[in-house]
């Protein structure tokens, strides 16, 4: 067996790359984007036959003899590829179209990316999907063949968690990268801070798992993952520590009956803290609802959430108006795309739209 992995740098890949050596599985391609450094130590302990990065520039600084660069190059790898799994743990919208080549291509996709399913989901065979995702495998996990009530997962509730809500103002990008309980890539530390990364997760779980009541609460210490309400009264929680080697694990090898993790010990974690997620601290909540109803706007919130995060990086806006940019988004398009081809068009006209937004 062999994969192909998109976004070998970043967290999930270093953690894929962990569990292929482990299990004795071949990594035939890598992708990366900017770290070349890192990279070149990856083709050294794992040899894949092809490497991808961003940008042209960074070619010659690749250690490897068949490199090549851009997004077409990743769906040609794709395309072109003998093995039957894609590891998609690419960041942002620019994920969907590599999804899509590889279910087009009859492959199998262990997916991290949620942008392809927040965006995309009305056009992806979620038949083809294995998510990697803490929060879906729990609920993966979960299921049984019971009449069903609600799912929920849980969210740590980001970096200001415990702010003062008179500050969120004032905060910067450094403070949005404190997270509490997990290190993890800059733009989805700044989305665990906004509960943006909540919402998507929300809208990749009624892709993956279709029409069904949805809810997040907060669990500060991130060892209960996701929780299922039955009909009967009954629920249960999927409890693992915080890592990403368990549901990597399961993507590479479903019949997976090796140790992946200790075990959560109760006693010394002596006890559990819950919070409900409010809108005056993550102002996107408000709008939660009328998403999971409509979950083809998912392309409008990622968006102007991509393009607000570029403004506030930049420091254009505040932090507080990336949720004000993707609300006031949300209420100018309200259109549905019909078409793969309209997702990448509304795309493009919301970033534009969001981008001329000023809060001043």
């Amino acid at each position: 067996m062999s994969l192909v992995l998109l976004g070998s740098t970043g967290s999930i890949g270093v953690n894929t790359l962990i569990v292929a050596k482990k299990f004795g599985i071949a990594v035939e391609v890598l992708v990366c984007g900017k770290n070349i450094k890192l990279l070149n130590e990856q083709i050294k302990e794992y040899n894949p036959k092809v490497v991808v990065v961003a940008d042209k520039e960074d070619v010659t600084s690749v250690c490897h003899s068949c490199v090549k660069y851009g997004n077409e190059a990743i769906l040609e790898v794709i395309e072109t590829s003998q093995s039957e799994l894609v590891v998609n743990a690419l960041v942002g919208f620019l994920g969907l179209r590599p999804t899509l080549k590889a279910i087009e291509c009859g492959k199998r996709v262990a997916l991290a990316n949620k942008e392809s399913l927040v965006a995309g989901g009305a056009f992806i065979d979620t038949s083809k999907i294995q998510p990697i995702d803490s929060e879906h495998f729990g609920l993966w996990y979960l299921l049984q063949d019971r009449p069903i009530s609600k799912m929920i997962i849980t969210a740590s509730g980001g970096a200001f968690r415990d702010w003062p809500l008179e500050k969120l103002t004032s905060a910067t990008l450094a403070d949005t990268q404190k997270h509490p309980n997990w290190s993890m890539g800059q733009k989805i530390t700044i989305d665990s801070a906004t509960m943006v990364n909540k919402m998507f997760e929300l809208l990749e779980a009624r892709w993956l798992f279709g029409e069904g009541e949805y809810d997040a609460i907060i669990e500060t210490k991130s060892l209960i993952h996701a929780l299922i309400d039955f009909k009967d009264g009954s629920t249960t929680a999927h409890f693992a520590h915080a890592s990403m080697q368990l549901p990597i694990a399961y993507a590479l090898d479903e019949k997976m009956d090796e140790n992946i993790l200790s075990h959560v010990d109760l006693l010394q974690v002596g006890s559990l803290e819950f919070k409900a997620i409010e809108s005056d601290r993550y102002p996107v909540w408000e709008i939660k609802e009328e998403l999971l109803k409509n979950p083809n706007m998912g392309v409008v919130i990622n968006a102007a959430n991509e393009a607000a995060i570029e403004k506030f990086i930049a420091k254009e806006i505040g932090f507080m108006d990336i949720s004000r940019t993707i609300i006031e988004s949300y209420k100018k398009f309200q259109t549905e795309a019909r078409t793969i081809d309209d997702i990448f068009q509304i795309d493009k006209e919301v970033r534009v739209y969001a981008q001329q937004l000023s809060f001043k």
